[in-house]
C-alpha cells in the first residue's frame, strides 16, 4: 500500500515475506539480513515495534526530520506508525545486520505491554541512536538467538510469555546501555545542558511567554534537534529533575525576582511569565516555594 512514497507494512508475515524469511510467529520475528535479497529504498512506516542492529554502513537514512548516516554496531528503535526510510531512487542495496520485529498484539495483557510506554528509546529519533561496544553487541545478538530459539519451538501454553520475557529482556538490557551511553557522552550532555539553560533564559527575557505561552519541553527539545524523550531522559539523568521541573524551578526564580519590582502586580508577573490564568502561576508558586506569591511579597 502506497501513500505519498511512504510504504505501510502492517502485518509481521508481510515484512517476513518481502525480507524473504518463514513466518514462525505471526506477531514476531528475527531477521537475518545476510539471508534476504536486495531490497530498495523507499519511507516505510510499520504497524509493528521495529529494533535494527545495523552492522554495516547503509548510507544515510531519512527519519523524522533528520537525515543520519548508520554506523557498525548500531540500534535503532522505532514504534509502530513512525515513518522512516530513504526516498525511493531505484537503487536495491543488500541489507546488512539483524532486526527484531513484534507486533502490539503480542504484548498485550502482559507486563510489558503495561510497561512499553516506560521504553521511551522508541520515541527518540534516529541521530539518538543506541551505540553498542563489541561486549554489548555480543549480549544484544544472544537476546535475539534466545527469541530466535524460543521461535523455533512448537507453539505450546508456554510460547508466549517465554518470548516477551525475552523481549523484555532485551529491552532492559537496552535500557541499561543507553544510561551507559549518557554517561560517556557526558561532555556532549554538558553542552546540551548549557544551551538549554541559555535558551530558556533568553525565553523568559523576550516577549515568547506572552506571544507564544508557557515555556514548554517541547519547544527546547525542537529548538536543540533533539525528540521530547530523548531531551527529557537526558535532563532527568543529568541534573536529577525532569525537564518540566527544572523549567518550574527557574520560573520561580525568575518570578521571585519580579515580585520585588512595586510597579507589578501578581497578575501582570503571571501574564508575562506565559501564565494563561494568575490562579494557575499562584498555585504552582505555592507548591514550589510553601506560600502564594502575596504572602511571599509581605514576608520580604
Amino acid at each position: 500500500m502506497e501513500n505519498q512514497d511512504i510504504k505501510i507494512i502492517n502485518s509481521v508475515s508481510e515484512y517476513n515475506k518481502m525480507m524473504n524469511h518463514e513466518t514462525l510467529h505471526p506477531l514476531v520475528s528475527i531477521i537475518d539480513f545476510s539471508k534476504s535479497n536486495p531490497i530498495s529504498q523507499y519511507r516505510r512506516s510499520y504497524g509493528f515495534y521495529t529494533v535494527f542492529l545495523k552492522d554495516v554502513m547503509c548510507g544515510d537514512m531519512y527519519y523524522g526530520k533528520n537525515n543520519y548516516d548508520y554506523q557498525e554496531g548500531t540500534l535503532v528503535f522505532i514504534a509502530p506508525g513512525q515513518v522512516y526510510g530513504m526516498s525511493n531512487d531505484g537503487t536495491y542495496v543488500q541489507p546488512g545486520g539483524y532486526a527484531l520485529i513484534f507486533h502490539p498484539d503480542l504484548i498485550k495483557g502482559t507486563n510489558l505491554g503495561k510497561n512499553i510506554k516506560d521504553y521511551s528509546f522508541f520515541s527518540y529519533d534516529v541521530h539518538e541512536a543506541l551505540h553498542l561496544s563489541e561486549k554489548e553487541r555480543e549480549i544484544i545478538l544472544e537476546c535475539f538467538k534466545n527469541i530466535r530459539l524460543e521461535l523455533e519451538q512448537s507453539i505450546d501454553k508456554h510460547s508466549k510469555s517465554l518470548i516477551v520475557n525475552n523481549i523484555e529482556l532485551f529491552l532492559n538490557y537496552c535500557m541499561r546501555f543507553y544510561d551507559r551511553q549518557f554517561i560517556t557522552r557526558d561532555h556532549v550532555n554538558q553542552g546540551v545542558i548549557g544551551k538549554f539553560e541559555n535558551l530558556l533564559n533568553d525565553y523568559l527575557k523576550s516577549d515568547k511567554p506572552k506571544n507564544i505561552g508557557f515555556p514548554m519541553v517541547n519547544y527546547f527539545a525542537e529548538q536543540l534537534n533533539l525528540s521530547a524523550n530523548y531531551f527529557g531522559d537526558l535532563i532527568k539523568k543529568e541534573l536529577g529533575v525532569s525537564a518540566q521541573e527544572f523549567i518550574h524551578n527557574k520560573l520561580i526564580d525568575v518570578a521571585k525576582e519580579e515580585i520585588y519590582n512595586p510597579s507589578k502586580s501578581i497578575s501582570q508577573i503571571s501574564y508575562d511569565l506565559g501564565f494563561k490564568y494568575p490562579q494557575h502561576f499562584t498555585r504552582l508558586f505555592k507548591a514550589k516555594v510553601g506560600v502564594s506569591p502575596s504572602e511571599y511579597k509581605t514576608l520580604n
